[in-house]
């Protein structure tokens, strides 16, 4: 339905979440309120709270926040627009003229700066039932003069002024999604990424919470931004305590220049909250991407890839092999990883020419894919499109058709330069090669790899093209999509620096880290599940030997610790004894079997001392439970401590079992959920790099 704005504000609500508006036509529109529902509460209530008397050394009459806070407003906080037509039209002042809602957590807000024409659409979505909120805003030129815009945030949300703690997302390659807090100080706190894909080291969330906030309690919020790009995030904390945050796509100097009638869509903010912690916080995020983001996925099975098992020395008997051994242990699906392709026996040569080697593979690949399908496997094919190697076919004859400034060295980065999507030549490429080949090997799933950053974006105009690069890949992906409607997709970028929410809804799978180290891997997949649930993050079992920390862990280690998550395997299974092959079946056993728990169960990180970590999947209504508990470390104490359970029914009874690994597993007992999660579970002394799988079922 339309809203008539003279009415007052407007109050959306879904599940635990409010959104309260203050949008009449012809003042400035304003939020007044985003967070855990307020039962009962009214947003007129709300605005006569919020009223300010006159700050001494201000202005005569306080100056609310409004939308983006535009520097027409004279609002004292950082703008969240900044445009301009030839260095007129700066102070933008945009008026709501329209506002719409539908009754279902739709709502539209028209606001336009009547001297320069720049119209803003101002878009609220509360997203089916799991009460996160999506804010974003499009940009439209509708004056006669061109507008250089140089920032768009999505929303200048307000931000509870008592949430001063600050969870962000760093690392590096192969240490991705570790986490660090920080106290919110008076000014900024500002994280930017230039890498041309969200990067290793800057993923595109925060977390908010008090400083009492804990996995259980206590006001909470989360905020992402899904940009598969240059982005930037920050919060503001103003001189009157008040907190504001932005989140946008980072704009190279004349990146967008908007003709008359042309728009710009900024990249959406997705924000939750939660009154019940941290964790209560995760779970909505994460029904979010199962039920809204993702929705229509397959059932995930169990990976082998053949990365770490031959690298890029292929041979089809080798692979005829490891797909017998792979299916042997339970392997649901084979991937042929890099090396298949051109002159590609190594990572200097060949990338972009996407033709199989008939020098390796004299019979072409679909003897191995169909070998693969005889065995009850689906195939799997490794690209990385976006890639090319200067030593290639491609380079070759087409060396402008790569991203590249005029009178700047292009920067080399593992032997790869990128190639420019927005030209149409290049998108049409690759869409027939790869679509061309998914239909000729009836390919099941990709691979799609992104491994560098991307520092001279420049287009054949010589402008700037990141933001355009970026949204043409989401438009090739779509495209492959559209022609291959049943291929599964995983985003990969040289781990997990690209996996954001957009890149997400377009592929279903995101391969968390190229390390493979057991012990690495549990505050990896931790950080990563802060946004994404276990069922789209790949976590392997790699070799004995890590190839990239040189460390050396069990078998029993290795899987258990791969069993949470989307499980697979990459690792040469002739070099792994016959009893660590057996482990490994049995371990990928135990996974099929809780598969639906563990990718559909409710997320628990559970608090445990340092040198652990823990979490739990539980069913609905709690049920069942699998808890998964790896100790990293020696126990600085003569016993281990107990283990508190999490998202369990008080008032249930549980058969307890220890399932993993093997030779500790035992019935345990019948506990009630009030004991197991106020009083705990006495841990079983154990050596570091241990991982241990608890199953709990309710009783009748």
């Amino acid at each position: 339905m339309t809203a008539d704005s003279s009415t007052g504000p407007i109050v959306l609500r879904n599940g635990g979440t409010m959104i309260a508006v203050d949008a009449r036509k012809g003042q400035l529109p304003q939020i007044l309120y985003a967070g855990p529902n307020l039962p009962n509460a009214k947003a007129q209530e709300l605005k006569a709270l919020a009223e300010c008397q006159h700050a001494p050394g201000g202005p005569l009459q306080p100056i609310a926040p409004s939308w983006l806070n535009c520097i027409g407003t004279g609002h004292p906080s950082p703008p969240g627009l900044l445009a301009h037509s030839a260095g007129k039209h700066w102070a933008l002042d945009p008026r709501v003229t329209d506002v719409q809602t539908d009754g279902k957590g739709h709502c539209r807000i028209t606001a336009v700066d009547a001297p320069s024409g720049v119209t803003l659409h101002h878009l609220i979505n509360l997203i089916g039932r799991s009460s996160v909120v999506q804010f974003a805003t499009i940009l439209s030129n509708e004056g006669g003069a061109p507008v250089s815009l140089e920032w768009l945030s999505a929303v200048c949300l307000p931000i509870d002024p008592r949430l001063t703690r600050v969870t962000s997302f760093t690392g590096k390659w192969a240490h991705e999604f570790q986490t660090e807090q920080h106290d919110l100080v008076r000014g900024s706190f500002v994280r930017e990424n230039r890498a041309g894909r969200p990067s290793h080291d800057t993923y595109p969330g925060f977390y908010l919470g008090t400083p009492t906030t804990s996995e259980a309690h206590g006001l909470a919020c989360a905020v992402h931004l899904a940009a598969s790009g240059n982005h930037r995030m920050r919060i503001d904390r103003l001189a009157d305590n008040t907190l504001s945050l932005q989140a946008g796509d980072l704009l190279l100097p004349g990146e967008i220049t908007l003709q008359a009638g042309e728009q710009h869509i900024c990249a959406p903010i997705f924000a939750a909250w939660s009154d019940a912690g941290y964790g209560d916080v995760t779970r909505t995020l994460h029904r979010f991407v199962r039920d809204d983001l993702v929705k229509g996925a397959k059932s995930r099975p169990v990976h082998f890839n053949t990365w770490e098992a031959v690298y890029f020395d292929h041979s089809p008997e080798k692979l005829f092999s490891l797909a017998e051994q792979a299916a042997e242990i339970g392997a649901e699906r084979f991937v042929l990883d890099d090396g298949w392709f051109g002159a590609r026996r190594n990572d200097r040569a060949g990338l972009g020419d996407w033709y199989v080697a008939k020098d390796v593979y004299p019979d072409g690949l679909k003897p191995l894919a169909d070998h693969v399908r005889a065995l009850g496997m689906e195939f799997g094919l490794w690209f990385e499109p976006e890639m090319v190697n200067p030593d290639s076919d491609l380079y070759r004859e087409h060396p402008d058709w790569v991203l590249q400034v005029e009178g700047v060295e292009s920067i080399v980065s593992r032997h790869q330069l990128p190639l420019d999507l927005t030209r149409p030549e290049v998108s049409d490429y690759l869409f027939e090669r790869i679509t061309t080949l998914v239909q000729e090997l009836v390919i099941a799933y990709i691979k799609w790899d992104m491994n560098r950053d991307i520092q001279h974006p420049g287009g054949a105009d010589g402008r700037p093209m990141m933001h355009a690069q970026t949204q043409a890949i989401s438009k090739l992906i779509n495209r492959i999509r559209g022609a291959c409607p049943e291929l599964a997709i995983e985003t990969c970028s040289s781990g997990g620096a690209r996996a954001d929410y957009s890149m997400v809804e377009r592929t279903g799978r995101v391969w968390t880290s190229d390390n493979n180290d057991a012990r690495a891997r549990h505050s990896i997949m931790r950080g990563a599940a802060y946004f994404l649930p276990l069922a789209v993050l790949g976590n392997h079992v790699g070799p004995k030997k890590c190839h990239i920390t040189g460390r050396r862990f069990d078998m029993h280690f290795r899987a258990g610790t791969a069993v949470f998550g989307h499980m697979g395997m990459e690792l040469d299974l002739a070099k792994e004894s016959e009893a660590d092959r057996e482990v490994l079946k049995r371990a990928i056993a135990l996974h099929t079997q809780h598969r639906d728990l563990i990718h559909g169960g409710e997320y628990h990180r559970l608090e445990t001392p340092e040198h652990l970590a823990g979490i739990a999947v539980v069913s609905n209504h709690a049920t069942e439970a699998l808890v998964q508990l790896a100790v990293l470390d020696q126990h600085p104490t003569t016993h281990p401590p107990r283990l508190h359970f999490a998202g369990l029914d008080p008032g249930k009874h549980y058969q307890v079992s220890l399932l993993w690994p093997e030779f500790l597993a035992k019935g345990i007992g019948s506990f009630g959920g009030s004991a197991l999660m106020g009083y705990g579970l006495q841990l079983p002394q154990t050596y570091p790099d241990t991982c241990l799988i608890y199953h709990l079922k309710a009783e009748n």
